[in-house]
């Protein structure tokens, strides 16, 4: 998906969420949670550049998302549309998979379990998401 419909899907998963998990939250406290969600379900795709810079050994793929910024925030099909047969689409699920895991318990472990459930249920919904672009169903 590109980066305007994981904003859009995090911010209503993170609304909903939100009042969910932090019944009794100020109005700033809400707008900030769902400022932080939209956040994680569309830096998390960051990961894409690293994992094509591991298959395909350089940068180019950044570099064409940063020299082009209508490609890289309009375009975004583009950006990765050389690397159909490398392996792209499982190996950045699996990353996401393992980014939400590792957060989501970092976050547990300082502390902050509800945060922790509202970071999982923001990346969940991302990842769900993809599968369902992956599989032609959005």
């Amino acid at each position: 998906m590109k980066s305007g419909e994981h904003a859009a899907v995090g911010g209503v998963v993170s609304v909903v969420a939100a009042f969910v998990l932090f019944p009794g939250s100020t109005a700033m406290a809400l707008l900030a949670l769902v400022g932080a969600g939209i956040v994680v379900s569309v830096l998390i795709d960051l990961d894409h550049f690293v994992i094509a810079r591991w298959l395909t050994g350089d940068w180019r793929h950044l570099e064409r998302a940063v020299k082009n910024p209508r490609v890289g925030l309009i375009e975004q099909e583009k950006v990765f549309a050389d690397m159909d047969g490398e392996g792209l689409t499982p190996r950045r699920l699996l990353s996401h998979h393992l980014i939400g895991g590792v957060v989501t318990f970092a976050v547990v472990l300082v502390g902050r379990p509800t945060l922790a459930a509202f970071v999982a249920i923001v990346l969940y919904a991302h990842i769900v998401c993809d599968y369902l672009r992956d599989l032609g169903y959005a």
